[in-house]
């Protein structure tokens, strides 16, 4: 189910103002309206309560905003108000809130201001420009209540900082949005051994929301066997397409992981899958393991249509892939691989699937005779993620059993790469590949994370605030 991100508006005032001063409860009432028209945008419906002046307006407010079901409320300072106005709104709504502090202009322009002659009107003036000063009554509230806030500071118009940090909030809300509803899938089983990925699934829910489907190699093994020869060749033409397919890759193992993934895009429309964890050995059964060795270049299709598929049964990973993912910058799954000291560079990557849709160039696809550490044999994809700055995050799971988000900002960078037949990518990082890899190790991240395009680590550190995870940056 496609459900739109509810954002919740409502400004604040002082209804002794209106007999007191003309003109000035309209003109705030503009600057509501002003504010709701740059908070709409496709995807995002706003719920705008206008202008509440009273603690009676205030708590039905709050119960309007519950009954919309709102993620999240921006409550718009407009001028002086009382906290009584402020509070029951939001303890009502229970959802994370933004404080705008917006002035209506840059400076009150002070002559004209001083010639106006008549106190009352100046008085009515000076009140539209001064929302800062209830804030600190606000936030002196909300800590006594022990209700968390955020604050944004600046110019209802040409204030593109200010604005741009709104932006940021309603796309980290709209990943938690995303987040909440999503349907991770769990394939399989875990890598023996690999301690570091064992996860709490119960966690994982209780921290993001979102449901965890269990599924069955062998309802993947089952499907395959209705895929008919004319899915099988546009899949392999889809393929040839999309990939940078090389010679020496075989028809035969073409048509193999075509059959896979028409199979895998049944089982994730069936089950309504946003992201997918997977991991299985299928031996002893011969119908598994092909599933499994063949199943890399559709994983890789799904990872680039959002519905991101993390290897070696990695839940954690999974959801960091679709937190970036969602955020628009991709997310692809990847691990240390070896330093280059020369260079001053991280070599990383990962076997498995890549999201082609952030390759510098087009995905190769070559085959292994071997899977390193799994079994069996098959294609798989070759690329480096996209030239330029970068951002990585894992979903670590702490010594205290929670969670938070870990994340690095740094670029990726052109030189050479293994040429292996796994994703594989160069990352520069600004305190240097030596200090990189000790101050994230010391974290305790498990050794996979997500990696993708462009910088979001302030989008990342508003998400950790709406869903109340640390957030911790390396760079």
């Amino acid at each position: 189910m496609k459900r739109k991100l509810r954002v919740g508006l409502f400004g604040i005032g002082l209804d002794t103002y209106w007999p007191q001063f003309k003109g000035l409860k309209p003109r705030l009432e503009s600057y509501v309206r002003v504010v709701q028209k740059k908070l709409e945008r496709p995807g995002v419906e706003v719920v705008n309560l206008g202008l509440i002046d009273n603690p009676k307006k205030a708590l039905e407010a709050g119960h309007q905003f519950r009954e919309a079901d709102v993620d999240v409320i921006f409550l718009h300072v407009t001028t002086y108000a009382l906290s009584s106005t402020v509070l029951p709104v939001v303890q009502r709504a229970k959802v994370p809130v933004i404080i705008l502090n917006l002035a209506p202009a840059a400076a009150i322009d002070y002559e004209k201001f001083n010639k106006m002659g008549d106190r009352t009107a100046m008085t009515g003036d000076w009140l539209a420009f001064c929302a800062a000063c209830p804030v600190p009554e606000i936030a002196n509230v909300f800590s006594r209540a022990k209700i968390d806030f955020h604050q944004v500071t600046g110019m209802l118009h040409e204030d593109p900082v200010c604005w741009n940090e709104v932006d940021a909030w309603i796309e980290a809300a709209r990943v938690a949005h995303t987040m909440f509803h999503n349907r991770l899938g769990l394939m399989g089983h875990y890598y023996g051994g690999m301690l570091d990925i064992y996860s709490d699934t119960t966690l994982q829910c209780a921290t993001f929301g979102g449901h965890l489907e269990i599924l069955e190699v062998d309802e993947l093994a089952a499907l395959r066997r209705e895929v008919s020869p004319k899915q099988i060749r546009d899949r392999v033409a889809h393929f040839q397409k999309v990939f940078a397919v090389q010679p020496d890759c075989s028809q035969v193992e073409l048509e193999r992981a075509a059959k896979t993934s028409v199979a895998l895009d049944r089982l994730v429309k069936e089950h309504a899958l946003g992201s997918l964890a997977y991991y299985y050995m299928g031996t002893g059964s011969v119908e598994n393991e092909d599933a499994i060795s063949s199943i890399i270049l559709g994983n890789s299709l799904l990872t680039a249509r959002g519905i991101p598929v993390a290897g070696e049964y990695e839940v954690k990973n999974a959801q960091a892939m679709k937190i970036m993912d969602s955020f628009g910058v991709g997310g692809s799954f990847t691990e240390y691989y070896a330093m280059d000291f020369t260079d001053d560079v991280v070599l990383m990557g990962h076997d498995g699937p890549g999201h082609i849709k952030i390759a510098e160039g087009k995905t190769k696809v070559r085959p292994l005779k071997v899977y390193h550490g799994k079994v069996g044999r098959g294609l798989s994809v070759e690329m480096s993620v996209k030239h330029g700055a970068v951002t990585l995050l894992s979903v670590v799971e702490t010594a205290d059993g929670k969670l938070k988000l870990l994340v690095a900002e740094g670029k990726s960078v052109a030189g050479p790469i293994l040429e292996i037949g796994n994703t594989n990518s160069r990352y520069k990082f600004s305190i240097g590949a030596r200090k990189f890899v000790n101050d994230w190790n010391a974290h305790g991240p498990a050794h996979h994370c997500a990696v993708g395009v462009g910088h979001i680590a302030d989008k990342i550190d508003k998400l950790g605030k709406l869903l109340g995870v640390e957030v911790a940056r390396v760079c």
